[in-house]
Formats: C-alpha cells, sequence, structure tokens
C-alpha cells in the first residue's frame, strides 16, 4: 500500500493525509548530516513519523536523502522551500512533501504542477483566502506565535470554514494542546522535540522521550 506523499495527485488530499498521522510535526535544522539518520530514527521511534528538515543548513539537502534512504518508516519533508528551483531539488533529493513560510504565485503554481504535498505558509487571512481558492486546504500559520497565535486562528475559523492550519513558530510543549484543541488546527510544527543539545550531544534517549510526549497529544 502506498504512504501519503509517496504518489503524485492532488497536494492538498495528500498533504491531510500527512498531516493526519500525527498531532506534532518535528521542524528540524541540521547543522552536521551525521546526526540526520539517528535524529530521524529516535523521532519514529517516539511516534512521531512526519519530519520537516529545514533548508536552512548546507547539510539539509544531504540530510533529506539520508533520511529518505535509510529511514524508510519516516515520512521527510522540506522546509523553507522558497522558489520553483528549491521545490525541485528537494523533490529531488527524496522528500514526500514541502513546507513554505509564505508563497508566491509562482511556487503555488510548481507544487500544483509537481503533484507534491505542499504546505504554503501565511498569515493573514487575504492570504489563506487566495490559497484555499487553488485547493490548498491545510494551511501553515507562520509565525504563528508572533502573527496572533491562537486569537487568530479562533477568530478565522468561522470564515475560512474550508480551511485547516498547522500553526508553526514559537509553539511549545506548554502551548502545543491549546493549539490542537482547536476545530481548524491539523496538527502543528514545532522544534522543542528535538533541542539542539540533546542533538549535538546524540542523547537520542531523551528526544524519543519528547517525541512520545508530543505523540500523545490530542487533537480536536
Amino acid at each position: 500500500m502506498d504512504r501519503p506523499g509517496d504518489r503524485p495527485g492532488d497536494g492538498a488530499v495528500d498533504m491531510a493525509a500527512i498531516a493526519a498521522r500525527a498531532p506534532v510535526i518535528p521542524v528540524l535544522t541540521i547543522e552536521r548530516l551525521e546526526t540526520a539518520v539517528p535524529l530521524a530514527r529516535a523521532l519514529v521511534r517516539g511516534g512521531l513519523p512526519v519530519l520537516e528538515i529545514t533548508l536552512r543548513t548546507a547539510a539539509a539537502l544531504e540530510a533529506i536523502r539520508a533520511v529518505a534512504a535509510e529511514v524508510p518508516e519516516a515520512l521527510v519533508g522540506a522546509g523553507t522551500v522558497l522558489d520553483p528551483a528549491q521545490l525541485d531539488q528537494v523533490q529531488r533529493a527524496g522528500a514526500c512533501f514541502a513546507v513554505s513560510p509564505g508563497c508566491t504565485e509562482a511556487l503555488a503554481r510548481a507544487a500544483r504542477s509537481s503533484g507534491m504535498p505542499f504546505l504554503p505558509g501565511v498569515q493573514t487571512v487575504s492570504e489563506a483566502m487566495a490559497l484555499g481558492g487553488l485547493g490548498f486546504e491545510i494551511l501553515k500559520f507562520f509565525p504563528a506565535d508572533a502573527a496572533g497565535g491562537l486569537t487568530w486562528i479562533k477568530a478565522v475559523g468561522a470564515p475560512l470554514s474550508g480551511v485547516r492550519f498547522c500553526p508553526t513558530g514559537g509553539i511549545t510543549a506548554e502551548t502545543a494542546p491549546a493549539y490542537l484543541a482547536l476545530p481548524n488546527v491539523a496538527c502543528v510544527g514545532g522544534s522543542w522535540v528535538a533541542p539542539r543539545v540533546a542533538v549535538a550531544t546524540g542523547d537520542w534517549q531523551s528526544v524519543e522521550r519528547l517525541a512520545a510526549t508530543a505523540s500523545a497529544l490530542k487533537r480536536r
């Protein structure tokens, strides 16, 4: 059976299936390639199989390749995708989905044409309306904490009833449950499950424990 993200098709539908896999998507900034696979394995063991590796470091693309090849239980995606060229790069590297902090018309068109599940970022109602009109039913709300947080998401629930969000940016273990309790939140993204010190020291047991706690969070 195909896993969500393994096959081409409607990006909106596939992204919904990916978001349904776990309440939290770890947002990972990989500084050293050798940490990518053990980090991914620890997160998967803890119950978080959907991983976003951001394109913020020189190791990012190789990290995506390594996790895609060596951790088949993971659904590895690429974050901080800013343009169609990067979208093509991450798809070739084996990413199952792509995430952007915002979205341009060119990037939205490229994502739809590629068939790759895509989570575009928004910060305003107008942006959400525009992307919803293009068929993207799950949107990244970023930076969530700075852009209105829970208050914003609650306020747009009725007028944007056909859209759900993945809030990312400033989400913590303490605030995640309140976001996940909202009916228009599909999942949340966060880096707290992979603390910098734990990754740097190879403390994979701590990462696994944090992932297990996150994976047990309830969604409405």
